[in-house]
């Protein structure tokens, strides 16, 4: 059976978006370019020769985009191995925050500005409510990964939070929880709300954020009050998603979340000249599985509604595993727990060893006669 790609809804429906008047960011018009680019051949080729039989096989390079489908596994597989290493002995968290669709059109007109608030306002809620010694008493190790689509690639922006259930003290010392998640849902809800908007209004105030389109009328300072107010008023929802009492599950599980992109190509269950028919969880726990239909020119749309800023990180980390003291945190919490629980998998290895090792794929066998002689030869570059 055929496996359908994002890639084919570009070359069949991109110029026809693009020449729709459409707006596009320069970033979006780089993810585009490269999801068209991508294994076609005008990236250059990798050329590899057997030196048993001769044969010679050619690959089309890849685009490495972070925002093209088809170039993510590795990058998952590398990171999940390397926060192996970070496991401590501990129960672990999942909890997400997200902010209500109000604040949608002001969060896609500012998304460097607005996106980092949300990784900050998640971490210091999370940080300051830890702290407390009526919850943990101690800081505990945050992985942050922001999202900012739901199944049907509408706009929905939240922050997935792995959250270790034990941490340091002040004095230097291991403080765990009990094995449910240690701090009430509501003081997570209210704390990490009035954070937000004292936050957001503090950036009103300087001037910092930009108004266009839809919240062109937020400008005004009455109108701002009435919004901002409106927001205090809803009933905002963060939630905890999983617990973990092996951290090995929990970085399993969280691969799934950082380098996933809108959809995946697996995801795609048709494409016709004009429309994308595509698969999505049911809307209530436990149903079917959906199928999602739209013009191709609204996918493409959507789609690049969740390409980041370029160069905004949306994998971040805080508490014990901030990087600037995170070795240091480390190798205290595991003496402190009688030595290190798990070790990366894939250190020291070569990309060919990483293929061998996680799919099963010996990318040095010869197709044609089955020897281990399979060997790079060299690379064709793509004209500038």
């Amino acid at each position: 059976m055929h496996e359908h790609s994002v890639k084919e809804i570009w070359d069949l429906s991109y110029d026809s978006f693009s020449s729709s008047g459409a707006f596009q960011s320069d970033v979006q018009k780089k993810a585009s370019a490269a999801i068209l680019a991508c294994k076609t051949g005008s990236l250059g080729y990798n050329i590899s020769l057997c030196s048993d039989c001769g044969y010679t096989q050619i690959h089309s390079n890849s685009c490495r985009n972070r925002s093209c489908p088809n170039c993510q596994a590795v990058n998952k597989e590398i990171w999940v191995d390397k926060r192996r290493a970070e496991v401590i002995d501990a129960p672990y968290f999942h909890v997400v925050f997200t902010l209500p669709h109000e604040l949608n059109p002001l969060i896609y007109c500012n998304q460097k500005l607005l996106y980092g608030l949300l990784h900050q306002c998640s971490a210091q809620t999370l940080l300051e409510l830890s702290a407390d010694k009526k919850h943990l008493g101690a800081t505990p190790g945050i992985i942050q990964v922001l999202h900012t689509w739901d199944q049907e690639l509408n706009y929905h922006v939240h922050m997935h939070c792995i959250v270790s259930g034990g941490g340091l003290t002040i004095d230097r010392k291991i403080r765990k929880s009990a094995s449910s998640f240690f701090i009430p849902v509501y003081v997570l809800r209210d704390k990490f709300k009035g954070k937000y908007l004292a936050y957001l209004d503090g950036l009103f105030k300087r001037g910092d954020l930009n108004f266009s389109g839809s919240c062109e009328k937020l400008r005004n300072t009455f109108e701002w009050r009435e919004f901002k107010n409106n927001l205090y008023n809803k009933d905002w929802c963060p939630y905890i998603k999983e617990t973990f009492n092996r951290f090995g599950n929990a970085i399993e599980y969280l691969g799934r979340y950082t380098n996933k992109i809108a959809i995946a190509n697996g995801r795609i269950l048709e494409i016709t000249d004009t429309k994308t028919t595509f698969s999505a969880r049911a809307k209530k726990p436990g149903g079917p599985r959906r199928k999602v239909t739209l013009e191709n020119t609204e996918f493409i749309r959507r789609f690049l509604m969740h390409v980041l800023p370029s160069g905004f990180q949306k994998i971040r980390y805080y508490g014990f595993l901030n990087n600037r003291w995170k070795s240091r945190n480390l190798k205290l919490i595991f003496k402190l727990q009688n030595g290190q629980r798990f070790r990366r998998r894939y250190e020291n290895m070569d990309m060919a060893d990483i293929l061998k090792a996680v799919w099963g794929r010996d990318i040095h066998i010869c197709p044609c006669c089955g020897s281990c002689a399979l060997v790079n030869v060299g690379r064709i570059y793509a004209r500038k």
